[in-house]
C-alpha cells in the first residue's frame, strides 16, 4: 500500500466539481454529496499519478471507467476512513455498480482526517468476482474494531489482503502493463 498526501490544489478542485455536478448517476444507492466527495478525491489523486488529470463533470457520466490504462478500464474505489488503513481492512463495493464494463479494480481509502488517499491495492474484475463475499440488503456487518452497520444495498467486500499489492506507482503501472 502507498498513501499519498492530496494536494490542496485537488481537494479544492474536487470539491468544487461535487458542488456543481451530481456525481451519483447509477441507478440507486448514488451516495451523498460527501460520499461522493470521497470517491472523487481518490479517482482524481490515481489519475493525477498517471498524468490523466483531475476528473472534469462536464464530461458526464463515466459508466464507470475512471481510467483507461494499457487499453484496459479502471475503476477507482474509495472508501472514506477516520483511521489509518490495514492490511485486514474491508473494501465495500456496491452490487449495483457491478453491471459496468469495468476490467480492473483500484481500490483506495481516503483519511478524511489526514488528508490522505492510501492506494490499498488492484485487482482484475475476473478475480474480483471469486475472492468477493455478498451480503444482501439488510445484512449486519461487523467492522474490525468492533462496530457494526446494516446495509443498505446489496454489497460486495473484499479485503485488502485479497488484492494485488501497490509499493509504488511505478510498479502499479508495470503490473497493469503485463495485463492481457
Amino acid at each position: 500500500m502507498i498513501t499519498i498526501t492530496v494536494t490542496e490544489n485537488i481537494l479544492t478542485h474536487c470539491k468544487k466539481q461535487v458542488e456543481k455536478f451530481n456525481f451519483g448517476q447509477r441507478k440507486f444507492a448514488n451516495g451523498t454529496k460527501t460520499q461522493q466527495l470521497t470517491g472523487i478525491i481518490g479517482q482524481s489523486v490515481v489519475t493525477n499519478l498517471f498524468n490523466k488529470g483531475l476528473i472534469d463533470g462536464n464530461e458526464g457520466f463515466d459508466n464507470g471507467i475512471d481510467l483507461v490504462f494499457n487499453n484496459k478500464k479502471i475503476d477507482i474505489k474509495t472508501m472514506g476512513r477516520t483511521t489509518t488503513v490495514k492490511k485486514n481492512y474491508t473494501n465495500n463495493f456496491l452490487k449495483a455498480q457491478d453491471y459496468f464494463e469495468t476490467e480492473v479494480y483500484i481500490f483506495c481509502s481516503y483519511h478524511k482526517l489526514n488528508n490522505e488517499v492510501t492506494i490499498c491495492g488492484w485487482i482484475t474484475k475476473e478475480d474480483f468476482i471469486k475472492k468477493r463475499k455478498y451480503f444482501p440488503k439488510g445484512s449486519t456487518r461487523k467492522r474490525f474494531d468492533g462496530t457494526t452497520f446494516i446495509t443498505f444495498s446489496d454489497l460486495y467486500e473484499i479485503d485488502n489482503f485479497q488484492l494485488n499489492n501497490v509499493n509504488s506507482i511505478a510498479e502499479l503501472k508495470k503490473d497493469l502493463n503485463t495485463l492481457k
